[in-house]
């Protein structure tokens, strides 16, 4: 059975209860702790959902938070809806599968 994952980026909402809510703010805090980004860079960082994230930044936005990467990144997991194809169950006898109003009766 496949597994379809998937996670929410929430450094927004992160921010929001630690009291920051401009960019601006953000990044002076990173680059204390040796992060050196842009500001453009950070409100990539803070308004889009990254698909790479290194681990210095993520540990830098941990401590700055004083929160887990779990935290920062809400992940869920499902089973994925498997589609029959055609060819699952051999060939298929259509006859069988018509409604009964359907079926040509012979004339006698």
């Amino acid at each position: 059975m496949k597994r379809q994952v998937s996670y929410q980026w929430r450094l927004r909402e992160v921010m929001a209860t630690h009291g920051i809510f401009t960019i601006s703010d953000l990044v002076p805090l990173l680059a204390e702790r040796g992060i050196d980004l842009s500001v453009s860079q950070v409100h990539r960082l803070a308004t889009g959902v990254p698909e790479r994230l290194s681990l210095p930044v993520l540990a830098a936005l941990c401590d700055i938070f004083t929160c887990t990467p779990a935290e920062l990144i809400a992940t869920k997991a499902e089973n994925a809806v498997v589609r029959k194809t055609a060819t699952d169950d051999g060939p298929v006898n259509l006859n069988a599968r018509r409604p009964t109003r359907a079926r040509l009766r012979p004339e006698a």
